[in-house]
């Protein structure tokens, strides 16, 4: 018995410490796991602060290097940005940026746009020009420049570009897709201010006119606006609205018989540095210095036939490209018989779809593969 006890006691101990190794086990394999994390975590932090401390220093060396233009462009860019604008001033006092803004502005052209320089082809000259557009009466030309990549949309037919939008006005727009496709088009790129605040994109800001109807008409308190859009005569418009009461712009809406239209900015300033304006009669506008930044771009033109350029470009960082200057929108749209042609919008409300895909996107890696919301956009009715 005092042996078979002294068995069983012996068994009992060494189940117990059979017992106590998968915990010992368990407790060394968790160790294991903290110490790995750890040191992920830690090489991870310190990559970051490589990364940022060496992004730092390379800014640094631009904003006080020897190279004006390197400086000027990395100033005139972030401006352009609508939450990034506080990095330049990361680097400069306020009077060094208000010295380039200066320097990089470009004079406003002095005319109106002449409508008898434009002569809208007749239909049975449009069906002569058929062979060079696809089955919608649109070619899709793609342009490379030296810091930008681009593709344009060229409209035989100006009286099928329309103004989509979402009205009635909520929180939230709707992604270019949505809007071409709501509207039964074939395609469309993103066009006019708007609150783009946390990428809600619900509202736009100063003017929204949507085939002769008036949807939104609030221009007070913007500086630099101006009218760009289309006549009922299918001639684009470019007006200077700036001052306007949403009384007087009504009255500039009828008595132009304006059908479609938005309201971009024409200002140069650390708080919004923008420029609408880029070819009027024919005649280009001039920049001194760089006239802005490189950023992705949305223009809008119209040659002398009255086919109307949708010109739409990539930048920061996409395709390891900066982006297009308003010197690089105004060569494009002149090469392509522009004689009168806009800027839009930029930044990473710049897109275009046609056809069912995107042809261009958003900069940023979320919306690659569609747009930021949007309350209007430019689109062209199928045929």
């Amino acid at each position: 018995m005092e042996e078979n006890k002294a068995a069983i006691s012996a068994t009992d101990n060494g189940g117990a410490s059979a017992g106590k190794r998968p915990d010992g086990k368990r407790g060394r394999s968790h160790n294991r796991i903290l110490r790995v994390t750890g040191r992920f975590l830690l090489t991870l932090i310190t990559i970051v602060i490589a990364v940022a401390v060496t992004l730092y220093i390379t800014l640094n060396m631009i904003c006080t290097g020897p190279s004006l233009a390197a400086r000027e462009l990395f100033v005139t860019t972030f401006l352009e940005t609508g939450q990034m604008k506080f990095v330049a001033s990361m680097f400069l006092d306020q009077e060094e940026i208000d010295q380039i803004v200066r320097h990089n502005s470009m004079p406003v052209i002095e005319q109106e746009v002449d409508p008898s320089l434009i002569v809208v082809a007749a239909d049975e000259s449009k069906e002569d020009k058929e062979d060079i557009f696809d089955i919608d009466g649109i070619e899709l030309v793609e342009i490379s420049g030296r810091t930008f990549f681009a593709k344009m949309l060229i409209i035989n037919d100006p009286s099928r570009v329309k103004l989509a939008t979402t009205y009635p006005w909520s929180e939230y727009g709707m992604e270019l897709s949505e809007l071409v496709e709501k509207s039964g088009s074939v395609a469309g790129v993103n066009g006019g201010l708007y609150q783009s605040d946390s990428n809600k994109g619900g509202r736009p800001i100063g003017l929204a006119v949507s085939e002769g109807e008036i949807q939104y008409n609030s221009p007070e308190g913007w500086a630099g606006l101006y009218l760009i859009g289309f006549n009922y005569k299918n001639i684009l418009q470019i007006i200077d609205i700036e001052g306007m009461s949403a009384s007087e712009l009504k009255t500039l809406v009828e008595e132009e018989g304006i059908r479609d239209a938005v309201a971009f900015q024409e200002e140069y300033s650390d708080a919004s540095n923008h420029f609408v304006q880029l070819i009027i009669n024919g005649e280009a506008r001039t920049a001194s210095g760089l006239g802005s930044g490189a950023n992705p771009r949305t223009a809008i033109g119209q040659r002398a036939d009255g086919a109307v350029l949708l010109l739409v470009t990539d930048g920061r960082g996409a395709s390891g490209h900066l982006g297009a200057t308003a010197a690089d929108l105004i060569s494009v749209m002149s090469e392509y018989g522009a004689v009168n042609a806009a800027n839009l919008d930029g930044g990473s409300s710049s897109c275009m779809y046609y056809n069912g895909q995107y042809e261009m996107t958003s900069v940023t890696l979320y919306y690659a593969n569609s747009s930021w919301r949007l309350p209007t956009g430019f689109v062209v009715e199928s045929r």
